[in-house]
This record gives structure tokens, C-alpha cells and sequence, in this order.
């Protein structure tokens, strides 16, 4: 057998790019696919039966084949949505075709014994939700802002009242419009003047503003863990808001409680790789200085200083090179 490393993204990924260079230094066998090019260009035949109980049979691209079987790690980064292979379908079609191959290919891709996965959709989709984020961070001791999931005006205004002022944060990122251009909504502070009978059409996120005195992202991977202090230059709430080659960012240290806590909301959740966003509200040297936020398990962190030593710590795990994971 030749391990080897699926690596499961749109053809864009630079960061994933980063990661395949690593493992090419290695001479680890690499293959790279996006399950959205089904079709000729990605055709696969797997077998399963009682004399050959897991998932064998080849993939194939138009420059690669691997034996399914051989697949000792997979880092499913962001591939295209299969919904994009059938945009020229009409809607029935599409969506069954679609389903189809998520549930066939994906289901193949998503289930391959024995295989080390950064991270696997199924535990990034358990993990995608605020609320539950928010509830595990509890359980482990960590800090939160005070937070009120709600649809009702009352209720939004007398959470205003007792812990204002807040800000109003989206659950999810905008979808893409009818011409195929992303959006954002940023963290924002908003005036509970302002609220009326809208806010029952749909789910709001409020939180009372925390007086921090920074931003940290922390970037886990692995038994590994790589922090760094964020600063927006205009002082923005919303760090992400502007440019972000223009952020100012110096190394901080974890305290020893926190990286434990992190360690073990990854395991909760069948991650590997996670990061993690903090308000702090000192200069981070106790614990009560830190505030958790949210946790990102398929993050960018390309952008980051730390970006190099990232790099390798995901070569490490999908090498397995560190087989500790927990």
C-alpha cells in the first residue's frame, strides 16, 4: 500500500496549495479533487462486499488516479458545491442530480476506513452552529458575552436594557447573489430604538459588548496551537471589516486552562483543526481576561504571521507524522 493524501477543495484553494507543497517536500503522495468536477473529468467505481468490508476501487481525474483504499488521510478543505456541476440543469434535475452525487461520491468520499480527516464535513457540520459554540464553551468554563438568540421584539429590548449597549452578529455569512458575488454582514452595534416587529421574520444574535482591550485568533491544529493578538488600525469592532493586510498582529500566549479547554472543544466535536476567536479584557495573562467567542472549523489562516509553521503542523497530521490527535 502507498499512503496517500486526498486533498478534497475547489481548484482556487491557495492555502490548500500551501499544504500540498508541504507534503510534496515530503514525498507524500498527494491527490487533489474537487467532487464538483464529476463527470469525465472525475469518474469512480467502488466496491464494498462480505470478503472486502470497506470502501475500495479507483478515482480517477484527468491527471491522477488513487486507490480508494490507500487513502491513509483526507484534508477536505472547500470544495465547490455540487449544485455548481448542474447549473444547467433544470431545478428538478438539478437538485436531484446534485443530491445524488453528495450522497454517492460524498458518501464514498466521507467514509473511507482507517482515514485521518482535517476536518470531517459531518463534525464540521455539528460544530457550524453559534448556539451550540456558545453552550460548549460553558460546559468547559470559558467566558462569553451575554447572549440572546431570539425573534422577539420584547424580548430583544429588555435583553438591550439589562446588558446594553450590544451588538447584533449574523449566524451565517450572506449567500452569494444572482450575479455570483459574496457579502458580509459585520458585528455592529445597534440601538434598541430601532427595533420593531421585523425582527420576528427570522433568527437575531445579540450579545452585550465586551469592553476588550483586543482581539485574538487562535489557530489549533493538531496538539498544536498558534496564537496571535489582531488589531484593525481604525480601531473597527469588527476586525474583519477592512483590509486585511492592514491589521497589526503580535504573538500572545494561551494560558494553560484555555488551550486545555480548547483541546477538548475540538475532541467534542470530532475536530482536528479549529479556530478560535477571543475578545480579551486585559492584557491576557489570566484566564478571566478572555473572552470566548466562536469557533471557526474550516478557518482561513493563510493570512496569519504564523502562516509557515501552520503549514507544517497540517503536514504533521495528514503525514501522520503526529498521531496523537487528542
Amino acid at each position: 500500500m502507498a499512503p496517500t493524501v486526498l486533498v478534497v477543495t475547489a481548484l482556487e484553494d491557495i492555502t490548500a496549495d500551501w499544504v500540498i507543497a508541504a507534503l510534496n517536500e515530503r514525498e507524500v503522495p498527494v491527490v487533489r479533487i474537487d467532487p464538483a468536477d464529476i463527470g469525465t473529468g472525475l469518474t469512480f467505481g467502488a466496491r464494498i462486499g462480505a470478503g472486502a468490508p470497506s470502501w475500495g476501487g479507483l478515482l480517477r481525474t484527468a491527471s491522477r488516479e488513487v486507490e480508494l483504499g490507500e487513502v491513509t488521510a483526507v484534508y477536505h478543505r472547500r470544495p465547490t458545491p455540487y449544485t455548481a456541476r448542474y447549473q444547467r440543469f433544470p431545478p428538478q434535475q438539478r437538485e436531484f442530480a446534485a443530491a445524488e452525487a453528495r450522497h454517492g461520491l460524498g458518501g464514498i468520499l466521507n467514509n473511507l476506513h482507517g482515514a485521518v480527516y482535517v476536518n470531517h464535513p459531518a463534525a464540521v457540520a455539528r460544530a457550524d452552529f453559534k448556539p451550540a459554540q456558545l453552550q460548549r464553551f460553558t460546559e468547559l468554563g470559558l467566558l462569553i458575552p451575554p447572549t440572546l438568540v431570539t425573534n422577539d421584539v420584547e424580548s430583544a429590548r429588555k435583553f438591550a436594557a439589562e446588558h446594553g449597549p450590544i451588538i447584533y452578529k449574523t449566524f451565517r455569512g450572506l449567500p452569494r447573489d444572482e450575479d455570483g458575488h459574496a457579502g458580509a454582514i459585520w458585528a455592529q452595534r445597534v440601538d434598541p430604538e430601532t427595533f420593531d416587529d421585523s425582527l420576528a421574520v427570522t433568527a437575531h444574535l445579540f450579545q452585550a459588548e465586551i469592553p476588550k482591550t483586543g482581539d485574538v485568533r487562535v489557530t489549533v491544529v493538531g496538539r498544536r496551537v498558534f496564537a496571535q493578538r489582531i488589531a484593525a488600525p481604525d480601531g473597527a469592532l469588527d476586525w474583519r471589516r477592512g483590509s486585511w493586510d492592514d491589521l497589526i498582529h503580535a504573538p500572545v500566549t494561551v494560558p494553560v486552562s484555555i488551550e486545555a479547554a480548547l483541546h477538548t472543544y475540538l475532541a467534542s466535536f470530532g475536530l482536528v483543526f479549529g479556530c478560535f476567536d477571543f475578545a480579551l479584557t486585559g492584557d491576557g495573562d489570566t484566564p478571566e481576561h478572555w473572552t470566548a467567542i466562536e469557533c471557526n472549523s474550516n478557518g482561513q489562516w493563510g493570512w496569519l504571521p504564523d502562516a509557515p509553521a501552520i503549514t507544517e503542523a497540517f503536514a504533521d497530521i495528514l503525514s501522520r507524522k503526529e498521531t496523537e490527535l487528542r
